[in-house]
């Protein structure tokens, strides 16, 4: 059993080995009392065995033992179950043998005899420390999985490039520009970046430079000393240094003034960084990634932006395209944020109806996928029953501003554009029945061609045809497909 399959609800599971079965049963009855499930062992290699077979939270070992001493057996504790605490119980403590326990990762250590009230303190404390050191992997856990590319949807072939771009960049530390309108999710491709490098285990920092005025912005980057300014009473670090070793988003590049763009160049090209007031740098690092829906170029041009920052930004570009380019996304977006929101606010709705469907199809998104998730988080609170239907669409979907402009104007357009829309229905709702078979098989190919009742090649064929690739096959050359997760 492994701390993904128990909860903190249950009692802690504590494994005492001690040579000396008073020893073991007086840490029992203690700890016991307390409401932790113990167990115990006076042998070091049956404790060894026991740590392989079930998970324990925490060890408390003795170090003198005949069969094995307490360091050799923490070396292969650490081994076997490196996610187990471990405390240090011994008569024969001294200072070489207390620091080469901690250095080996137990926590701490007691000297016998251990009154109990010393016993209990002591595993509260170890256990505190095993539950945030769970808690951090489980949610940086979470994270990763979240912002990993394959949760990123991309059916469309401009993502589909953007994420082939995202996976190249990533492992290296160079500094990305992510441009895009507003809403089209650059934060979303910097967090993938970030997530899927080896700067992973580090923060991932966000620097919102629209947002703050020109005279906080550069101390909010860069920190401060004492004394700097009216109101800086003490030194603080900026947003550069609390992001060491890991990655700095700077949203909205484009609003920083000519001030601050001087600074940034130096934290590119020197990899330090001055706080406002002093005059010692400090060195750090840290991966720069920037967004801006502005074109920097004409900003280059107009004299407001500096044109070797600019260069020193746009090493590796990547451009998001808008809503309205990839529409064939759409769907899939709103299926998306329908789970989310209804798993959040707790509602059973699974089915977003054709009307409702089409109207959110028919719409140009100006707000892009951010408008998209607001609509239908709008819609998820207001829908009553099991479905959203055109009744919980905002008014701003119902009535898209682009409506009239495929309106036919004779009755041979007509004729014509019905011809063309009856392929475009059939080719969405192809297109949307291979996604939805291989999303729910995986993307496992024979799976999914099993599930629908379809030969593997006929679903390969409408695969080619709608450009339909599984992750980590859209190499030029590749086949479509091929390498299914089960062999098959």
């Amino acid at each position: 059993m492994t701390d993904d399959d128990r909860t903190w609800t249950e009692p802690p599971r504590v494994l005492a080995v001690d040579d000396e079965e008073v020893v073991c049963e007086s840490i029992r009855r203690v700890l016991t009392d307390e409401g932790y499930n113990v167990s115990t062992s006076t042998s070091p290699r049956t404790a060894l065995e026991m740590l392989r077979k079930e998970a324990y939270d925490l060890l408390l070992l003795d170090i003198k033992m005949p069969e094995m001493d307490g360091i050799e057996l923490l070396r292969a504790a650490r081994d076997v179950s490196p996610e187990t605490e471990v405390l240090i119980v011994t008569g024969y403590a001294t200072i070489e043998t207390a620091v080469e326990a901690i250095k080996l990762g137990a926590f701490d250590y007691l000297e016998k005899p251990v009154s109990p009230p010393q016993l209990l303190v002591a595993t509260a404390r170890a256990l505190e420390r095993k539950q945030l050191v769970d808690l951090t992997q489980r949610l940086r856990s979470e994270l990763e999985t979240r912002h990993s590319m394959g949760n990123v949807i991309c059916s469309s072939a401009g993502m589909r490039k953007v994420m082939q771009l995202v996976g190249r960049v990533a492992p290296t530390s160079s500094t990305v520009l992510v441009t895009g309108e507003t809403g089209t999710g650059k934060d979303v491709i910097a967090r993938a970046i970030h997530y899927n490098s080896p700067r992973k285990d580090g923060p991932f920092v966000v620097a919102d430079c629209a947002s703050l005025a020109e005279s906080l912005l550069e101390s909010e980057l860069f920190g401060h000393v004492r004394g700097a300014f009216t109101g800086a009473v003490k030194d603080r670090k900026g947003l550069a240094e609390t992001a060491r070793s890991g990655t700095l988003f700077l949203d909205e590049i484009s609003t920083i003034s000519p001030q601050v763009q001087g600074s940034l160049l130096r934290l590119i090209q020197e990899r330090e960084v001055r706080p406002v007031g002093s005059d010692k740098a400090v060195p750090v690092d840290v991966r720069l990634i920037a967004a801006t829906n502005r074109d920097l170029q004409e900003l280059v041009d107009e004299g407001t932006f500096r044109e070797d920052l600019f260069y020193r930004l746009s090493v590796f570009t990547i451009r998001l395209p808008p809503l309205r380019e990839r529409p064939e996304e759409i769907p899939l977006l709103a299926h998306h944020f329908l789970q989310r929101y209804a798993e959040e606010f707790g509602k059973q709705i699974d089915v977003i109806t054709p009307r409702a469907m089409a109207v959110l199809e028919a719409h140009d998104w100006p707000g892009n996928v951010r408008e998209l998730e607001h609509a239908m988080e709008r819609a998820v609170l207001l829908a009553d029953g099991r479905s959203i239907d055109v009744n919980v669409i905002p008014a701003g979907a119902e009535s898209p501003s682009s409506a009239w402009s495929d309106v036919p104007d004779d009755a041979a357009t007509l004729a014509e554009r019905k011809q063309e829309l009856r392929a475009e229905s059939v080719d969405r709702i192809e297109r949307l029945f291979v996604l939805k078979a291989l999303r729910s098989a995986g993307w496992n190919v024979s799976q999914a061609a099993r599930d629908v009742g379809m030969a593997r090649p006929n679903l390969h064929a409408l695969m080619r045809k709608h450009g339909i690739t599984a992750p980590g096959k859209e190499a030029e050359g590749e086949e479509e497909g091929d390498g299914d997760s089960d062999g098959s």
